[in-house]
């Protein structure tokens, strides 16, 4: 879509058109709403002042990028959004040439434009390109953008950073002069003025540098954007996100001004449908829905496991008043709102700072308290350090409660929860287990509340696996549990919703198997494994998680070390790749780990 020959008429109704078909694609395959909606002035206004062939357009978490998809010639194929072989939902260079870096978790934006500024730099480029930053509000509660703040503000390299503000409010005599302001301080008129009083003031020593300073800062204390001059970096704002003639002024003046710009601009999430207007975060991220009522299309009797992890946390915190929780943003996400809301001084919304949740449960640890620290399996990545330094160092009793274990479907590579158990496994004083079905949940955290020691239990998105196989008993610290047992040689080890792909699969068999439910990836039941060995030679290991460091990994190492060699193992984890976006099925269909693909693997192997 070309937009730079477009009057202001004609960029009006490319946003209203956007708009539309955001809304009727979104509705139909389900995706981020209300952000994108509300990014759409912004980012046509991006592309008609800059050029994101040549120009790195970065987007934060990029799941408000939708417009800039529809721009940069992936029109036609828009109806695939989210879908199996279709667009990702973020931004990806794979996908188009326009998008410059991968993004899915939030914050890293400006990190990736100053690390941008430094190669133009060095390329020798800054006539011709400069980096633009789009970063939503709620990303800016994470430590990492104020680090690159730091340096940006310190080296001064030319970057527009659209601060896309849709949570805060200005009262209008204040928001009208200080859009007056931010028009000024814009002006070519404004800058050459600053760099002539600043020399001139130069000219006159200490004393009137103070006076110049404070002048300055007495205009500027009316806008929000003081922190960021005292970082060293031009702020304009705030401005308004839907004005399109303002916008694009303001960024040219803002591109031509070659150094480090914030341009705050103030937006309506869900902008342009009134259902989705305003700050409910159900309208964030949605399902199918329909577009005349914004009532969800699909409606699952089945109880999920984020649902069956509020319930027994409600129950443990109503009787325990040692617990405490935290979630990094995602209190709808994880179960965490109806908690927050019961105990508002015992369960905290950290925002977006995994590295920061991780280490203030630590502390409510050594000072007595029982942490549940809730956060998404690809979200612990961010924290991995503080997990190491603040939690397992110290021995301190915090749960890791990671949901969307496995994967997670449309949100796809940066989101797929594969990773915990292996990067988790390796670190000393840390227990994993998992449950299988919902009574277990319940008794996986009456142990977790118990236990003295760091610990991290996963479970998936959506619904578990039912089995009709024996009724879980309690937890105990590195028991399994012997599901099915039989004289057959193969033996089906699951670790957690794995344990209902090991019986799906099972029913797909003429033999019999035997199916042991691990519980415990660390500890290992080594017992119980030296007796199976005993029994079972053909051993194959169903677990939503990556094959490498994995469970897999956990008992071949344990077979190893006990110098079982009889025993061959098959782990049906997930390959060394990055798992796609699609539909959760077809993605397990590519994968070939649905239970009528692993059984024809056991029937090929046995």
């Amino acid at each position: 879509m070309n937009i730079k020959d477009k009057n202001i008429d004609g960029l009006e109704t490319v946003c209203k058109d956007i708009r539309a078909e955001i809304l009727r694609v979104v509705s139909k395959n389900g995706g981020h709403l209300s952000s994108t909606l509300g990014a759409t002035e912004m980012i046509v206004a991006m592309h008609k002042v800059f050029d994101s062939k040549k120009d790195p357009f970065i987007f934060d978490v990029s799941h408000q990028a939708y417009a800039h998809k529809l721009i940069t010639g992936r029109w036609k194929e828009f109806d695939t959004l989210r879908q199996f072989n279709g667009l990702c939902g973020y931004t990806k260079p794979t996908e188009s040439e326009d998008d410059y870096f991968v993004a899915g978790h939030s914050s890293t934006s400006i990190s990736l434009g100053v690390g941008a500024a430094k190669a133009i730099a060095l390329k020798g480029e800054e006539e011709s390109r400069i980096p633009v930053v789009m970063i939503g509000d709620g990303s800016m509660t994470a430590g990492m953008v104020y680090e690159a703040l730091n340096e940006l503000g310190d080296r001064k390299y030319p970057m527009v950073i659209i601060l896309n503000d849709n949570e805060m409010s200005i009262a209008k005599p204040i928001g009208a002069l200080s859009r007056m302001l931010s028009s000024a301080m814009a002006s070519p008129f404004y800058q050459s003025f600053k760099k002539k009083t600043e020399s001139f003031v130069d000219n006159f020593g200490e004393g009137a540098h103070y006076i110049a300073k404070r002048m300055e800062e007495s205009l500027k204390l009316i806008t929000p954007g003081i922190m960021f001059e005292e970082m060293g970096i031009d702020y304009i704002g705030p401005v308004d996100g839907h004005n399109l003639e303002s916008l694009i002024d303001i960024l040219q003046r803002a591109k031509e001004l070659k150094k480090p710009v914030i341009v705050h601009c103030q937006t309506l999430k869900g902008k342009g449908y009134d259902i989705a207007e305003g700050q409910e975060e159900k309208w964030h991220g949605v399902g199918p829905f329909d577009l005349s009522n914004g009532n969800s299309a699909k409606k699952s009797s089945s109880k999920s496991a984020t649902q069956i992890y509020t319930e027994s946390l409600m129950h443990l915190a109503k009787h325990n008043d040692k617990i405490v929780g935290a979630t990094a943003a995602m209190p709808s996400g994880t179960g965490l709102t109806d908690l927050i809301e019961t105990y508002p001084n015992r369960f905290w919304d950290v925002a977006i700072a995994e590295q920061h949740a991780v280490t203030s449960m630590s502390a409510l640890a050594k000072e007595g308290f029982k942490p549940f620290c809730t956060i998404y399996s690809t979200f612990l990545q961010r924290g991995f350090d503080q997990v190491i330094h603040d939690t397992c160092l110290m021995d301190l009793p915090v749960v890791f409660a990671l949901d969307r274990a496995g994967i997670v479907g449309e949100d796809g590579e940066t989101h797929q929860g594969a990773f915990d158990i292996s990067f988790l496994r390796a670190i000393p004083n840390m227990t994993l287990f998992a449950p299988r079905d919902e009574k277990s949940f319940h008794q996986a955290m009456a142990f977790a509340s118990e236990y003295e020691h760091p610990c991290s239990l996963r479970y998936p998105r959506g619904s578990f696996v039912e089995t009709s196989l024996a009724e879980s008993i309690p937890f105990e610290l590195s028991k399994s549990q012997l599901l099915q047992s039989n004289n057959s040689e193969i033996l089906f080890i699951g670790y957690g919703n794995g344990v209902g792909r090991a019986y799906e699969t099972s029913k797909y068999l003429d033999i019999e198997v035997s199916i042991l439910d691990l519980r415990f990836v660390k500890p290992l039941d080594k017992a119980m494994l030296r007796d199976m060995a005993k029994k079972h030679k053909k051993w194959f290991v169903f677990s939503d998680s990556a094959k490498m460091g994995g469970v897999g990994s956990a008992i071949s190492e344990f077979l190893a070390d006990e110098k079982i060699l009889h025993v061959e193992l098959e782990s049906f984890e997930y390959s060394d790749n990055f798992i796609t976006h699609g539909n959760t099925k077809l993605v397990e269909e590519s994968l070939k780990i649905l239970p009528s693909q692993l059984a024809k693997r056991v029937d090929d192997l046995c």
